[in-house]
C-alpha cells in the first residue's frame, strides 16, 4: 500500500491552511464591512463569532481528514456506519472545489494582470488620468483574450506547482509565497499608515463607532459578523480536510484551527491597515468588490510617490492571497482524483490542465463573447452564478454536513470526533453535555440560517 504523504512541517501546514482561507474576499470585503458596520464594534463581533463557530466546524473537517488519511472524496467511506450515504457529500465536495475554480482562476488572472501592468509602468500618472483607470479595468473585462491568457497562466503555474508533490511543491512555494505576503503586507501598512491624513482612515476603520451601529441596526451588523467568520474559512467542500489528511499527530485539531484563523485574522485586519489610511489620504471612497481593487486603489497609488512601485507590491500580493487558494483547491483535487481514478500525480495533473482550463472558459468570457448571458438577472455574469453555487450553497451546506457528521450518532459521532481532535498538544475540545449541546444544536441553527439569508 502506497504511503500517505505528510507535511514535512507543521509551519507548512499551517500556512498551506491559512493560504487557503486567505483569499481576495479578504482583501475587498471585510475593511468594507468593518466601514460599514460600525468599525471596531463589527471587529469584535467577528472574532467572537470566529471563535464560536469557524474554529469549531474548522476542527470538525481537519479529524474527518487526519481520522480517515483520504481525500474529501474517499474520507466518509472511511469513517460512516455501514449502509449509510455520508460519503456522497465527498462528490460533491470535489464537484465545489471545481466550480470554485472556474471562476476563482479568472480572478487571480486580474490580479496577475494588474501587477504586470504596474510593473511595466502602464499604470502611471503619467500615462493615464483617473477616467482612464476606470476604463482600463472595463476594457480589461472586454477582452477575451486578457482574460483567457491570464487565466491560463493562473492554471499552469497551480497544476505546476502541485505536480511536483506536497512537500517539494505545494508545501514549499506556498510557504515562500505566504511568508512574502505577510512581508508585503506589513510593508503597506506601515506606508499607508504614515500618509498625510491616513490617521483619519485608521479611527474610521477601528475605533467602534455606535452612532454608525444604531444606524445599520446591532441586528443586522451581528449578521454580518457572524456570515463573515464563516465565510473567511472557505469550510464545507473539504478544502480543509485534505490538509488534515496529511496532518501527524502531535497537536490537538481545536489548537491547529485557532492557529489557521488567526492567521487568516491577521491578513484580513492588516487589509484594512493598508486600504483605509491610503483612501483617506487621497479622499476616495473605500468601496467594496471589484471596484475598490480595479479602479478606487490603483488611482489611489497613481496619485502617490512612488506609486509605479506601491501598486507593483499591493497586486503582488494580491496575486500571492489568490494564488495561495488555487494551490490550496489544486492540491485537493488532484488528492481526490488520483483516489478516485488510482493514478500516480502527475497524469492527474496533466489531465486536469487540461480540464480546469476548459471550465474556466465560460468566466473567462463571461463579459465579453458570453455577455449576453445574465443568468442572475440583468447585469450579472457566469461569475455570479457560479460565486452564487459555491458560497451560498455548497459552502454552507457542505459545512452543515461536515457538523452533524461530527456531531450526530447517525454520522461519525461527537466522542470519535472529539477523541481524534483532542490527540496531542494543545487547545481541547471539552465533553460536557454543554460544550455537546452547543455543537449539535445551537452551531447547526447557525449555518442553517446563513444558507437561508445567502438564499433570500
Amino acid at each position: 500500500m502506497k504511503q500517505r504523504e505528510t507535511f514535512g512541517s507543521r509551519l507548512g501546514f499551517l500556512l498551506l491552511s491559512a493560504g487557503c482561507a486567505i483569499g481576495i474576499g479578504n482583501v475587498w470585503r471585510f475593511p468594507y464591512l468593518v466601514g460599514q458596520n460600525g468599525g471596531g464594534a463589527f471587529v469584535l463581533f467577528y472574532l467572537v463569532f470566529l471563535a464560536i463557530m469557524g474554529v469549531p466546524v474548522l476542527s470538525m473537517e481537519f479529524a474527518v481528514g487526519r481520522a480517515s488519511r483520504k481525500s474529501p472524496v474517499k474520507a466518509y467511506a472511511v469513517l460512516e456506519k455501514p449502509g449509510t450515504k455520508w460519503h456522497l457529500h465527498g462528490y460533491a465536495a470535489l464537484i465545489g472545489n471545481y466550480v470554485l475554480m472556474m471562476f476563482y482562476t479568472t480572478v487571480a488572472g486580474w490580479m496577475l494582470y494588474y501587477f504586470y501592468s504596474f510593473f511595466t509602468g502602464r499604470f502611471t500618472a503619467a500615462a493615464m488620468t483617473a477616467e482612464e483607470v476606470g476604463g482600463a479595468f472595463n476594457e480589461m473585462l472586454a477582452s477575451p483574450g486578457i482574460n483567457v491568457f491570464w487565466m491560463i497562466i493562473v492554471v499552469i503555474l497551480g497544476i505546476f506547482v502541485c505536480s511536483m508533490g506536497l512537500q517539494q511543491g505545494v508545501e514549499r512555494i506556498t510557504k515562500y509565497m505566504m511568508l512574502g505576503l505577510l512581508g508585503l503586507m506589513v510593508v503597506l501598512a506601515v506606508n499607508g499608515m504614515t500618509l498625510e491624513g491616513g490617521i483619519e482612515g485608521l479611527k474610521f476603520y477601528l475605533l467602534p463607532d455606535f452612532g454608525k451601529m444604531k444606524e445599520v441596526g446591532i441586528g443586522n451588523v451581528i449578521v454580518a459578523a457572524m456570515n463573515q467568520s464563516f465565510f473567511t474559512l472557505s469550510l464545507g467542500i473539504g478544502a480543509m480536510a485534505i490538509f488534515g489528511s496529511y496532518l501527524n499527530k502531535d497537536n490537538t485539531l481545536l489548537g491547529e484551527a485557532v492557529n489557521v484563523a488567526v492567521l487568516d485574522t491577521f491578513v484580513a485586519v492588516t487589509a484594512g491597515l493598508i486600504i483605509f489610511p491610503a483612501c483617506f489620504a487621497f479622499g476616495v471612497n473605500p468601496d467594496s468588490g471589484p471596484s475598490l481593487i480595479f479602479i478606487t486603489l490603483p488611482n489611489v497609488f497613481i496619485a502617490m510617490a512612488g506609486g509605479r512601485i506601491w501598486g507593483s507590491l499591493f497586486f503582488l500580493f494580491m496575486s500571492f492571497a489568490a494564488f495561495s487558494t488555487v494551490i490550496a483547491v489544486f492540491e485537493n483535487i488532484i488528492a481526490c482524483d488520483m483516489e478516485l481514478w488510482d493514478m500516480d500525480r502527475k497524469k492527474v495533473a496533466k489531465i486536469n490542465l487540461v480540464l480546469i482550463i476548459l471550465l474556466s472558459l465560460p468566466c473567462a468570457l463571461g463579459y465579453n463573447v458570453l455577455s449576453a448571458f445574465q443568468p442572475l438577472g440583468p447585469g450579472s455574469a457566469v461569475l455570479d452564478l457560479e460565486d452564487f453555487i459555491v458560497s451560498n450553497l455548497l459552502l454552507p451546506i457542505g459545512s452543515l454536513i461536515y457538523l452533524v457528521f461530527c456531531t450526530w450518532g447517525s454520522g461519525w459521532g461527537f466522542d470519535k470526533y472529539r477523541e481524534e481532535a483532542n490527540i496531542g498538544a494543545g487547545f481541547k475540545m471539552p465533553g460536557s453535555g454543554l460544550v455537546r449541546g452547543y455543537v449539535k444544536f445551537v452551531l447547526p441553527v447557525m449555518i442553517i440560517s446563513i444558507l437561508l439569508q445567502g438564499l433570500l
